[in-house]
């Protein structure tokens, strides 16, 4: 880029300043007649002859590549499925979530690219539920224009990870079956099933029934089987004492050959809470994680963090929890 500075009452009978990118807002008589990074054209030479004072600009030189269109490019190697682009407005591209789903964002690929020279990527965090029209991320350069190798690295980098940088996962209409000990009644228990009904299905999905037995290992343990066997692909437990380590939830998962991913979150309320898959012969790993009883009232707890991860299909892993 070349430094200019323009004017005052600037005149171009060959229209050298055609072109030229204002880097800053050129006010006139109290009115804004350029804003930053506006690109003079033809129509506005007449404008510059009137101007009482100088102002800053630059000159594009070979090779550069103006935030308008930079902000484009570096918005679609981001961008994956589940969004669309919108702008530039301000020489940003914001990227919006085209459908309800689970907002995935590579964080080591936004951080490689905000550290190369002049290149701007900022999202919301990773793995937020997410509306249609949400702005979730956006992308723009620092100066008025960028050197093209520059930006055809940050490009490379993209292009080359193994998934997209920022996505928006849909939600599955899973079949969700449910397990209760703890002996609800009343008004209590038809609280507590609307209550699930309306969170599974905000995702899509449904329940398919729900189970009210005794505290009994081996009851629990048929009714999950028996859950995953006429189609659950989530079965959800409630009731119980979870610090009790014969507590029949818990008992059950060895017992139908589930394996606890962790017990245990460092979340409140819910840290209690724990997360186990049951693997069947002939189907995918079925998730299995408690409800805690606060969770069981409407209130929200940290099974309301990890069931958006599940109704997106993602494969929760002990680390996921961890890092809550």
């Amino acid at each position: 880029m070349q430094a200019l500075t323009i004017g005052p009452r600037a005149t171009s009978s060959d229209g050298e300043l055609v072109g030229v990118i204002v880097t800053e807002e050129v006010r006139h008589h109290g009115r804004r007649l350029f804003q930053k990074g506006h690109r003079i054209e033809a129509d506005d030479l007449a404008a510059l002859a009137e101007l009482e004072r100088p102002f800053h600009a630059v000159r594009l030189m070979h090779g550069d590549v103006h935030e308008d269109e930079a902000a484009r490019r570096l918005a679609a190697v981001a961008m994956g499925p589940g969004l669309t682009a919108r702008g530039p407005v301000q020489s940003r591209v914001n990227l919006v979530a085209a459908r309800k789903g689970l907002l995935r964002v590579d964080p080591a690929a936004v951080l490689a690219i905000n550290t190369l020279a002049d290149t701007a990527l900022f999202t919301l965090p990773d793995r937020l539920s997410v509306l249609p029209g949400k702005v979730v991320a956006g992308a723009k350069i620092t100066p008025v224009a960028i050197q093209d190798r520059l930006l055809a690295q940050a490009e490379a980098y993209a292009r080359a990870r193994p998934r997209p940088i920022v996505e928006v996962a849909p939600f599955q209409p899973l079949v969700v079956g449910v397990v209760t000990t703890e002996g609800l009644t009343g008004r209590t228990r038809e609280r507590f099933q609307a209550t699930v009904r309306r969170k599974i299905g905000w995702f899509g999905g449904s329940v398919l029934r729900f189970e009210e037995l005794p505290n009994d290992a081996s009851a629990v343990a048929r009714a999950i089987e028996g859950l995953i066997t006429d189609g659950a692909q989530l079965v959800l437990t409630g009731g119980g004492n979870t610090i009790d380590p014969l507590d029949a939830s818990l008992q059950a998962l060895p017992m139908i050959g589930a394996s606890v991913v962790r017990f245990g979150a460092p979340v409140h309320p819910g840290s209690m809470f724990w997360l186990a898959y049951a693997e069947t012969a002939g189907r995918p790993e079925t998730p299995i994680f408690n409800l805690s009883s606060c969770s069981m009232y409407s209130k929200a707890t940290v099974a309301d963090l990890v069931l958006p991860w599940v109704m997106a299909g993602d494969r929760v892993t002990r680390a996921d929890i961890a890092g809550i």
